[in-house]
């Protein structure tokens, strides 16, 4: 950075930290009034974080942020260390320059490190847009209808297909009367509704295979059956569509399961496994603390850690098998409600700064369907899906991918 840019941006720092001084003060006087000052201190100290929060994003950083705010962890990061640090420091006897200077500081790199994280998303929100993609194909008629219909308008860029689905034969049939069918993927189905024709009696649900992973004597047991199952299904997707090259995922990201993992990895070069979806998922930006409480009430945080880590574990497996998957995701955060701003913000966090090949692409998950879409599904054996496809929810995603 040049000697007058720098002067200018140093200039502008201080202007934005002087007046969130002022505001600290202002603050602690009016509150000091009507309460003690270890109660005041934390409330002014808000005010002031609130106000370089505001006054950094609009003003210092300006080039970097587009005159857009930063990212409100930023602001909760900031406040938080902020705390921290005054509280801790005067109990470790600091000398009186580092109570002064420590925290200016902190707050110089905090807020230097939010101004480079918005560059970065603002040059990949006009980079190259992710894939838009949806699961289930086959549930029911009415998850199949909106899919062909968002594929029809060119809205989507693939689908996955749950072999074991009640509709997946004439899913398949109408996918292939579109003009420019984009491409379907396996979707693995172990959670619910897995068994096909001689299928064997495996244990279902993510909690249970995901113990059975860290369990020797369970691995043992269940892998033989696992493998069975896995084949079962690749021969049926093979069978419908035809195709002999296998892209996979799983109905709810069953197939990040290590256990699971290890069955595809297996089996990768016999049956021409050639991409396997992973779910690391950025935070998008720009959310309002409505979403974020939904995403809490509906578990879509404790998902996303979860799949946090087993995508973690899973990538380096991947890459040392050669097996492509997509560099980012997005639809576990706000799984079951990718709608409205959720999506969109989603969307733009996912895009990437600049081309890369398809097999790389970020990919953004969706479960669009069509009103009482669980009406013809097969109750019995898909009863977790039931609830999950009787929502609205499923209607508005439909509708926000048309508006993407």
């Amino acid at each position: 950075m040049r000697m007058m840019p720098l002067l200018n941006r140093l200039l502008r720092y201080g202007v934005v930290g002087g007046t969130a001084a002022a505001v600290h003060i202002g603050v602690l006087l009016l509150l000091g009034q009507w309460m003690t000052l270890s109660l005041a201190n934390p409330i002014a100290f808000l005010a002031a974080s609130v106000a370089g929060y505001l006054g950094h994003a609009l003003l210092t950083f300006r080039e970097e942020t587009g005159g857009r705010q930063f990212a409100r962890r930023w602001l909760l990061l900031q406040y938080v260390v902020n705390i921290s640090v005054c509280a801790l420091l005067p109990l470790l006897k600091a000398p009186i320059l580092v109570l002064v200077f420590t925290p200016t500081v902190l707050n110089a790199l905090i807020w230097s490190r939010a101004a480079r994280f918005s560059a970065k998303s603002r040059h990949q929100q006009n980079g190259q847009p992710p894939l838009l993609h949806a699961d289930d194909l086959g549930l029911a008629e009415g998850v199949d209808a909106a899919i062909i219909d968002l594929a029809r308008r060119g809205q989507i860029q693939g689908a996955s297909l749950l072999v074991n689905g009640p509709s997946a034969a004439a899913a398949v049939e109408a996918w292939r009367d579109l003009a420019d069918p984009p491409p379907l993927t396996l979707h693995l189905c172990l959670t619910e509704g897995h068994r096909l024709p001689n299928s064997p009696d495996l244990p279902t649900g993510f909690g249970t295979l995901l113990l059975a992973s860290i369990l020797p004597w369970q691995h043992q047991r269940i892998a033989p059956q696992l493998r069975t199952v896995l084949l079962q299904q690749i021969s049926r997707y093979r069978q419908l569509t035809g195709l002999q090259r296998i892209r996979l995922d799983g109905h709810q990201h069953i197939h990040l399961v290590p256990l699971v993992l290890d069955a595809v990895l297996d089996l990768a070069r016999s049956e021409s496994i050639t991409w396997v979806r992973t779910t690391r998922e950025p935070l998008p930006e720009g959310l309002s603390l409505k979403l974020w409480w939904r995403s809490l009430q509906t578990g879509g945080l404790i998902k996303w850690l979860v799949l946090q880590l087993l995508s973690g574990l899973a990538i380096p497996r991947l890459r040392r098998a050669g097996i492509p998957t997509n560099q980012r995701f997005a639809g576990v955060l706000f799984s079951g409600s990718m709608f409205g701003n959720a999506l969109r913000r989603s969307w733009l966090t996912a895009h990437s700064p600049s081309t890369i090949p398809r097999e790389s692409r970020p990919v953004v998950l969706i479960h669009p369907a069509r009103r009482h879409a669980a009406s013809g599904m097969d109750q019995e054996t898909f009863q977790q899906s039931v609830a999950f496809f009787n929502s609205s929810h499923r209607q508005k995603e439909w509708t926000s991918a048309q508006q993407l």
